[in-house]
């Protein structure tokens, strides 16, 4: 289940990396952004966040009726990164794309195919009112915002309660916070046969795939930094090597497995844990009895100090667009605190406000299950917005595939043979 619907959301976000539009500069840009008229959104094909997007598009347009916005799915087609990047080279992209991976923005901003939302006057006060201190991360080498953080789900451990249990293992408490008490838990769940394998992030190569095995652990073993500082990479540091030594181990003592898995291992039995986010909640609902931790770290950091990969999708306004002054008008409503409060109310996700805990109260009393993402949506790291960014991410899940799924080389080795070219990469050539 993982597999493909990152799948699916990677393509929406990494679409367009073909030619665009000029992003536009003097006059022409200016009187776009004053324009007002209809304009065209697209979204994510997730059905929640579909029932989301048709109940905040009417509620805009029962209130604007000469501004009137049109939403859509993503077109369907090969994949949708062709879909959209057809739409830009034509000139014809929507003006506002609600799922833009953060991973994609600094390609599209290279190819002038994205607006900044410093453009509008008011445009980085409400970036940064809104976001809080995690907008930083955002901003692009430039020092502007070419996407809004819009909705993160901070990736967790989950375990099955009752397979936890057959193993005689704790299951409200389950001791998964150090390193060393990872691998025995695993040691016991697998040897006990209560699962085949203690955990499955997907063994597959793809670029985003470390965003949800290697990264979380780095981000919390280093209290919250990114793979890449100042342009450099970061990841073949003590701490990133004792994260791959980590991994490594549960891959030689098949605690977890190489095979690619068809479907979700979590939901059926076959894995013991699973490292995902809140979204994945209602997927499990009625199917897994889980619980929730914070991933480990080699000491055993408390849960208020430990950081995860944020998997936030957010929202672009693309140079294509004609009627800017509306489409940063219609992006400040649908990330307005009714608008987030009704996205976290149907999707579960963690809209990207400050204090999201706070915020909605009532949603979280209601729904306690999700308390505890809110919390650490509050520590979260994002990629690095550099370029070739998603060359970047590919070098390294080269190095990391060969050498920590697959034993081929020295992971320490790997990562530091890595470093050279991430760092070429980063620096734009």
């Amino acid at each position: 289940m993982k597999r493909k619907v990152m799948a699916a959301v990677v393509a929406l976000g990494l679409a367009g990396t073909t030619a665009c539009g000029s992003g536009g500069s003097g006059g022409s840009a200016d009187s776009a952004a004053q324009a007002r008229g209809e304009i065209t959104v697209w979204m994510s094909n997730n059905a929640e966040e579909v029932a989301w997007g048709k109940q905040m598009v009417a509620a805009w347009n029962a209130a604007h009726p000469d501004q009137k916005v049109t939403a859509q799915e993503i077109p369907a087609g090969k994949s949708s990164e062709e879909v959209i990047g057809a739409a830009i080279t034509a000139g014809n992209a929507p003006c506002l794309i609600f799922n833009t991976s953060p991973a994609s923005v600094s390609q599209f901003q290279k190819q002038g195919g994205l607006v900044a939302l410093d453009s509008f006057s008011d445009g980085k006060s409400y970036v940064e009112e809104r976001s809080g201190k995690v907008a930083e991360q955002y901003k692009s080498t430039d020092g502007k915002y070419y996407q809004l953080p819009w909705k993160d789900n901070p990736v967790m451990i989950f375990y099955n309660k009752k397979i936890f249990a057959k193993a005689g293992i704790d299951a409200v408490k389950p001791p998964l916070s150090t390193y060393d008490e990872f691998l025995a838990t695993s040691r016991k769940l697998v040897s006990s046969k209560a699962a085949k394998v203690a955990i499955y992030p997907a063994p597959s190569n793809e670029f985003y795939q470390s965003w949800f095995d290697f990264y979380p652990l780095y981000a919390a073993e280093t209290g919250g930094k990114q793979l890449l500082v100042d342009g450099k990479a970061q990841f073949a540091s003590e701490e990133g090597k004792r994260v791959a030594g980590f991994w490594r181990t549960l891959y030689a003592d098949k605690l977890a497995s190489q095979e690619k898995y068809t479907g979700d291992s979590f939901v059926d039995g076959t894995s013991a844990m699973a490292i995902v986010g809140p979204w994945a909640i209602a997927t499990y609902k009625g199917k897994v009895e889980w619980g929730a931790v914070p991933v480990p770290t080699s000491a055993g950091k408390p849960a208020n100090e430990t950081y995860t990969f944020s998997d936030a999708k957010n929202v672009a306004m693309y140079s294509a667009c004609k009627n800017r002054g509306t489409a940063w008008d219609v992006l400040k409503f649908a990330t307005s605190k009714e608008q987030d409060g009704k996205l976290l109310q149907g999707t579960g996700q963690m809209p990207l406000r400050a204090d999201v805990a706070g915020t909605y109260p009532e949603y979280f009393a209601k729904n306690p299950d999700y308390k505890q993402f809110a919390d650490q949506a509050a520590r979260t790291v994002e990629v690095p917005n550099v370029p070739n960014s998603i060359a970047i991410w590919q070098t390294f899940r080269d190095a990391y595939s060969k050498s920590v799924i697959f034993g081929q080389q020295d992971p320490g080795a790997a990562l530091d043979g890595a470093v050279q070219k991430v760092d070429q990469l980063a620096s734009g050539s």
